[in-house]
This record gives C-alpha cells, sequence and structure tokens, in this order.
C-alpha cells in the first residue's frame, strides 16, 4: 500500500484562521448547514463521494453533533469507534508530564540518565541503542520534535527500502510483523541516522514519539517492580476505570489486536486504480504516536478536561504542554510545544492520519468551547495532490463549528 509521509499532515495546517460572530441561535441548524456545505465543497472539488464528515461541539452554549454521509460511507454518531492516529502524541505527552508531576522523571534528563531514584537508565545502554546525539536529547526535546531523531515510519529521504519507508515496507509485506522501538532505534543507530543535533532543527518524528513510549514503559516497569508497557500505563494512569477521568480509549500493542471495538467506521482510501476500504490495522508500528482508538466523545472529554486541568494535569502543566516550544520551532511549524499545537483562533490540541482516516481535536481555554472532527477519507490520487485539500477540510470545520455558535 502506498502510504502517506504523516509529517506532511501537521505541515499543511493553516496558519491563521478567524472566528467572527453569529447572531443566529438556531445553533444546531447552523452547524448542520456548515457541514453539509463543506462536504458538498470537498465532494465538488475532488469529484467524488466522501464517504462522511462529522463535528462534535462542546461549548458553554450547549453539546452540538453534526454528521454528513455520502454515497459511500455508512452513519456514525458521537460514539463511533475510529483510529485517532497522532492524536495518540497528546496523551503520550500527558504520561509524561503526569510522571513529571509524580517525580518519576525531570523533563530535562538526558535520555541516558539515571530513571529517579533507579540505577537504571531511562532508555537501555546497549550498542544498539548507540543512535546520533542520543546522549544530547532529553526527554522535553523528544515532546517536542526538537531532538533530531530520524523518522523511520515516514520518511524515505535517508533510509529506505525499495523506496518505501522501513514501516511501509514490512507492513506491505510481513502484515503480522510485531514491531518495537527497539527494532526502530536499531536502524538509526545502524545507518547513523539524524536530522542533526537537538534544539537545531525542528522534524516531526514519529520515532521519536516510540522512544518516549519506551521511556514510559521501563520507568512504570521500575516502578512496580514488573514488567509494564506503554499501554499499561495509559490504562492505569491515564484512560482507564481508576483514574480521574475514565475513558473506553484504547492504545493497542499487538500486531495480531487488530479489531476496532464495535461501533466502528472504515475508511476509505482512494488511489488511482482503485478504492479501500480500511478498518483492521497492526498499529504495534505505532505504539506512542499513533496506536489510539476512541470515539468523537471520548476525544472531545479527554481534551476538554485535560486543557482545564480536571483531569490529571495540574494548571502548571498543561501550561508546558501548550506553550514549551523548543527553539527550533517556527510558526510555520505550527507553533508545536509538548506534543500540542495550536491554531489560532481555534483552539490546542493535535491531529491525525493514518489508512484511511483524519480527525483533529482542538479546545480553546477563552470560550471553553472544544470541537472534534473526523473524516474517514484519504485521497491518493495524481501522487497526492488533493491530500492537502481533505487536511484543510478538518481546519475549515473546525473553525465554521467555532463561528456557527458565536464565538
Amino acid at each position: 500500500m502506498k502510504k502517506l509521509e504523516i509529517i506532511s499532515f501537521s505541515l499543511f495546517l493553516l496558519a491563521s484562521l478567524g472566528c467572527g460572530k453569529n447572531e443566529n441561535q438556531d445553533y444546531q441548524s447552523n452547524l448542520d448547514k456548515a457541514v453539509r456545505n463543506i462536504h458538498n465543497s470537498l465532494q465538488k472539488e475532488l469529484k467524488t463521494s466522501i464517504p462522511s464528515l462529522s463535528v462534535y461541539v462542546v461549548s458553554p452554549k450547549g453539546t452540538l453533533f453534526s454528521t454528513i454521509t455520502g454515497a459511500n460511507g455508512t452513519v456514525i454518531n458521537e460514539n463511533t469507534y475510529f483510529r485517532f492516529a497522532s492524536n495518540t502524541k497528546n496523551f503520550t505527552s500527558t504520561a509524561i508530564l503526569k510522571m513529571m508531576q509524580d517525580g518519576w522523571l525531570h523533563l530535562d534528563d538526558e535520555i541516558t540518565e539515571m530513571i529517579p531514584g533507579t540505577n537504571i537508565p531511562y532508555t537501555p545502554d546497549g550498542a544498539d541503542w548507540n543512535f546520533p546525539n542520543k546522549s544530547q536529547i532529553t526527554i522535553r526535546q523528544l515532546l517536542q520534535h526538537n531532538a533530531g531523531v530520524y523518522d523511520i515510519t515516514n520518511d524515505a529521504s535517508k533510509y529506505n527500502i525499495n523506496g518505501q519507508t522501513y514501516t511501509e515496507y514490512m507492513l506491505d509485506n510481513f502484515p503480522d510483523h510485531q514491531f518495537s522501538t527497539p527494532e526502530y532505534v536499531k536502524i538509526l543507530t545502524k545507518n547513523s541516522l539524524t536530522y542533526g543535533a537537538p534544539n537545531t532543527v525542528y522534524h516531526y518524528s514519529n520515532t521519536g514519539y516510540s522512544i518516549l513510549s519506551e521511556i514510559i514503559s521501563r520507568i512504570y516497569s521500575q516502578k512496580a517492580g514488573m514488567n509494564k508497557t506503554y499501554s499499561n500505563y495509559m490504562y492505569d494512569y491515564i484512560v482507564g476505570p481508576g483514574t480521574k477521568v475514565p475513558l473506553k480509549i484504547k492504545f493497542p500493542e499487538l500486531a495480531s489486536d487488530k479489531q476496532l471495538p464495535a461501533p466502528y467506521v472504515k475508511g476509505l482510501i482512494k488511489y488511482d486504480s482503485h478504492d479501500e476500504f480500511t478498518n483492521l490495522k497492526n498499529t504495534s508500528a505505532h505504539i506512542g504516536e499513533g496506536n489510539g482508538i476512541g470515539t468523537m466523545k471520548m476525544l472531545s472529554e479527554y481534551i476538554r478536561s485535560i486543557m482545564k486541568a480536571e483531569n490529571v494535569l495540574n494548571a502548571s502543566s498543561v501550561k508546558l504542554m501548550r506553550t514549551n516550544k523548543g527553539p527550533a520551532t517556527t510558526p510555520e511549524q505550527h507553533n508545536y510545544s509538548l506534543g500540542c499545537f495550536y491554531i489560532p483562533g481555534v483552539g490546542y490540541g493535535h491531529n491525525g492520519a493514518t489508512e484511511g482516516y483524519l480527525s483533529m481535536m482542538l479546545y480553546d481555554p477563552e470560550t471553553d468551547f472544544s470541537v472534534v472532527v473526523l473524516m474517514p477519507f484519504w485521497d491518493l490520487r495524481n501522487n497526492m495532490k488533493d491530500f492537502p485539500k481533505c487536511i484543510n477540510t478538518l481546519n475549515t470545520a473546525a473553525a465554521e463549528a467555532k463561528k456557527v455558535v458565536g464565538y
């Protein structure tokens, strides 16, 4: 399967989206109209049917859900499961900041240093883990995409197999392969792959977040006195039934765990030669950076409670998440902080793209407005010429949703 380099997804975010006041108080009707118009406009522009476009809004003016279904789509609602991909990075940031609050780590520790209270390093110290600049990289820099870690998952420019990224090649040829962070890091080490020294270049890196998932696993294993995984920590401390805001969000780690919970929506990828519906996926390739599964309502509850410091993070941690950019980050690179970016006039949060699914979650602290957008569709025809239009549709839908509720 030909796949998009997900890094480009983050770079297509609109630099500025204004929000005007809409005096019409029929918010639901206005939202329905806006979603329908955006969906129809994209269909006309791409000359194809779009399965669906859905928007879920929560604000002091109420809770609204609007969806439009195309000729090739299925009806969904706010409780329909989907793969929310790189929105996972915000959850990973929450996990790291929660560990910081609990004294389990220090953000500015190099990843070669010892886990507090132990003689175990944050990352393994074997030869396979001796990747470029490792001893200079901090946990904070990994969160900011300022660590210079080469992206094995998305970038085929410096390392590829028959023109594909390592991850693409393995998924195409060995779809049940169990991926791991040590596997990715070994490739970094063997091929001396890097974007440069820490804090000298911003580069979106799934592999950097894979390393963060390994750090979370190693710290939790030390604290628990037994082997624990990234998913174990997320369940026990971030989203599980014993947490402050329990959510039935899942972070599968096994190659065999491919099935979405019911009810779910399939994603659609449109190629030049054929259409492909997707729902089964080996997410072991994306632990900590893109393996999340949930619903629009769950993402809304999560992003609202996190950003309002009403979940596991306190106000100072939330401020760090929203504002702590690295020196190599520029406004053109979407104001990325700690697993979080900002769209001016709309809000803070993240987005996600995985085969057949596009989604976004945002929260604006000034208006207490949140929005989740889902479009289970990729257009990869004509060398992906129209794919940016699909991405910009998320941004447009989020901005229009804020307008129609009067902000």
